[in-house]
């Protein structure tokens, strides 16, 4: 998967830029604060049809304009794709090949990348939502079933948390089992899904661990949940957990069972990383997991990802960007840095310098 050309208008701080990009590495070099960031962000955005740096779109908007347009020219297997994106104050336009997508569902996957930057240390180092999040972002680009299940899960449990907080208590005991059943459908799906993810991530991950550190170290990542592996048996238990919660659920007002709640067990030479990784253990193992994503794509699709590395190299040492960089062959990848000449070591690339929000 390539991108060839990357148009931004009114995005972040980019007036109005055109970026042309090669295959192999592609660096955006320039001081801090000039847009490079930015720009590996839209590159993201149309690929998965999110940010992983803001919750809310308006904030991609240029200040003093009402709206963003972003196009990128794509090209994967099955040939050229073009993906689009306007962002207003109060909502966004999706496209496809310049048709309007009105599922955002379907617009996620056609274009797969991978993103790491200093701020995904959260996977590793934040609580079970940052790593529900990289599953969630991760998966729902290689399946559209997860993705639509994904969002008719979150919708009911919106809907059942705010029957939770009903002052009817007999109303609600006596509508949950409607909401449960429709909950434990779609749950099963997620968590059938999630298991099998992590089950092909882990060893992925541990073995780009083990060639980052010389085999110094041992990653290994696990589901943090107890559920069978048939997704009508997952269902009946999810069901069966939910209905003994509810005196819990109707005292706290929200529910308290469900793939919502999960999270992924990252284990250092077997400890839990959280609590005991230094900061360049945290680093490595984040890193790994993001390689380990690459690897999925690649196998599921046939092809590799879009590679992005936002600020990575400043935050290695040596002899782990040099292995990092020998990652990167037969993957087109955008690099972010502050000094192209100190990261790269002689490797062929495409040099863009970005300087105020424009191309110099």
């Amino acid at each position: 998967m390539i991108i060839r050309k990357l148009n931004l208008q009114n995005f972040r701080n980019y007036e109005k830029e055109t970026f042309e990009f090669t295959e192999g590495i592609n660096v955006l070099v320039g001081k801090n604060a000039q847009g490079k960031t930015n720009c590996a962000e839209a590159v993201f955005y149309l690929c998965t049809g999110a940010s992983l740096r803001i919750r809310h779109d308006k904030q991609l908007i240029r200040r003093g304009t009402d709206h963003a347009s972003l196009l990128a020219e794509t090209e994967c297997r099955y040939g050229k794709i073009t993906l689009g994106a306007d962002i207003y104050e109060n909502k966004r336009e999706l496209r496809l090949n310049g048709v309007k997508v009105a599922r955002a569902v379907d617009f996620l996957g056609n274009m797969k990348s991978v993103f790491f930057s200093p701020g995904e240390l959260r996977i590793v180092q934040d609580g079970p939502d940052e790593r529900r999040r990289f599953l969630n972002l991760s998966i729902s680009q290689t399946s559209a079933s997860y993705a639509s299940a994904l969002l008719r899960y979150n919708k009911i449990l919106d809907q059942r948390n705010n029957l939770l907080k009903e002052r009817d208590v007999s109303l609600i005991f006596e509508t949950l089992p409607v909401w449960d059943e429709q909950l434990a459908r779609y749950a099963a799906v997620i968590i059938r899904r999630r298991k099998e993810y992590l089950e092909k991530l882990s060893p992925l991950a541990a073995d780009a661990h083990a060639f980052l550190t010389d085999g110094g170290e041992k990653l290994s990542l696990g589901f943090d949940g107890n559920y069978p592996d048939d997704e009508g048996e997952i269902a009946e238990k999810l069901q069966r957990e939910l209905e003994n919660a509810y005196e819990r659920d109707v005292r706290l007002g929200f529910t308290t069972v469900g793939p919502h709640r999960d999270d992924i067990r990252i284990l250092v030479d077997g400890n839990d990383a959280r609590g005991f990784a230094s900061q360049g253990q945290t680093r490595t193992a984040a890193l790994s997991m993001k390689l380990a994503e690459l690897e999925i794509f690649r196998e599921v699709s046939g092809e590799a990802p879009v590679l992005i590395l936002d600020d990575v190299m400043s935050e290695l040492d040596l002899q782990r960007r040099k292995k990092l960089l020998a990652r990167t062959d037969g993957v087109q990848c955008i690099l972010t840095c502050t000094h192209a000449e100190r990261v790269l070591y002689g490797k062929d690339c495409n040099k863009i310098k970005i300087s105020g929000g424009k191309i110099v």
